[in-house]
């Protein structure tokens, strides 16, 4: 998912959850996870087509 967005020049931060243990808690296997500048949950696991909408 990375690779994508940085191919498409959207900027993110990337935050690794195994070490935090509340982001553990809340996502878990669940990686990655896409977040908007909202906070609001975009995608996990795979970035679709319609999750870039989403990001516009």
């Amino acid at each position: 998912m990375a690779q994508a967005l940085r191919a498409l020049g959207v900027e993110f931060d990337e935050i690794d959850v195994d070490s935090d243990p509340r982001l553990e808690a809340l996502y878990g296997d669940d990686v990655p996870v896409l977040l908007g500048h909202d906070g609001v949950e975009i995608c996990r696991h795979r970035l679709s087509p319609e999750d870039l909408g989403k990001l516009r």
